[in-house]
């Protein structure tokens, strides 16, 4: 009981730090990220995929309203696991800073210059009295001249760079089978492939185009395609991944 009261007395306050050590604002930030269904990025020789879990509570809601895969600059792609509007609030965020830096500088934001200024206005948000951390995190991916690179931004304000990682729910699972199986000679059809079984591996049954965001930049042209349902279900059969009809039927 001591302990429990310790930690309410430290767990109101953004800018306050337990005797221990801990923020538990930011704490709980990342426990609202796990509540968020999942996100995978890849990167490949060829270019970076990101994949994502939409997953459609009702046959009602237009499954283009559930927004997780976003294109920040034409080179930039996002995806996101945790609270929707903080997330929109990041994206905007980013965009206006690849804007500035293009007006600026006249040349693309790097990848890695984009997420850090992300994390660090994330960051601010730690430090301030009587606003709360986002509860949101990132999977940044894009192409550094010529080069792919992968980033996760966390509640705290901190930087990761990837090889292939998960956000989101299940994410120890997910990380578990990208560890097990990620490729680094894979080609880009290969890093969907591996984003695509990650996925499956922790749902029943297959899954559906329309519960499932994919997306890509790629080396060669260096800019950010999100796929349509259609070509989604194409790679869903390729990899043997596409739910059964009888299965939904009485869902």
């Amino acid at each position: 009981m001591q302990g429990q009261a310790q930690q309410q007395a430290y767990d109101r306050g953004i800018t306050i730090f337990s005797p221990d050590g801990r923020l538990y604002q930011v704490e709980y930030a990342r426990e609202a990220v796990k509540r968020g269904t999942a996100s995978i990025g890849v990167r490949t020789q060829d270019g970076v995929v990101l994949a994502v879990d939409k997953r459609v509570p009702s046959p009602l809601l237009e499954d283009s309203s559930v927004e997780k895969l976003h294109k920040a600059d034409d080179h930039v792609g996002i995806a996101s696991a945790g609270h929707v509007a903080d997330a929109r609030q990041l994206i905007d965020f980013a965009r206006r800073q690849a804007q500035v830096n293009q007006l600026r500088y006249g040349e693309p934001i790097g990848v890695e210059t984009l997420t850090k200024e992300v994390t660090d206005h994330i960051q601010q948000y730690t430090q301030v009295g009587g606003a709360r951390p986002f509860g949101v995190a990132l999977i940044v991916g894009g192409i550094d001249n010529g080069e792919p690179r992968l980033f996760e931004t966390d509640p705290s304000g901190t930087p990761y760079e990837w090889k292939a990682l998960a956000v989101g729910a299940d994410r120890g699972d997910l990380q578990d089978y990208l560890e097990e199986n990620y490729d680094e000679e894979a080609d880009l059809d290969g890093g969907i492939s591996l984003a695509l079984d990650a996925l499956a591996s922790v749902k029943e049954g297959g899954l559906l185009p329309n519960e499932v965001g994919l997306a890509t930049i790629d080396v060669e042209s260096e800019r950010f395609e999100q796929f349509e349902q259609d070509r989604i279900e194409t790679h869903l059969e390729e990899n043997d991944l596409l739910q059964e009809p009888d299965e939904t039927e009485d869902e």
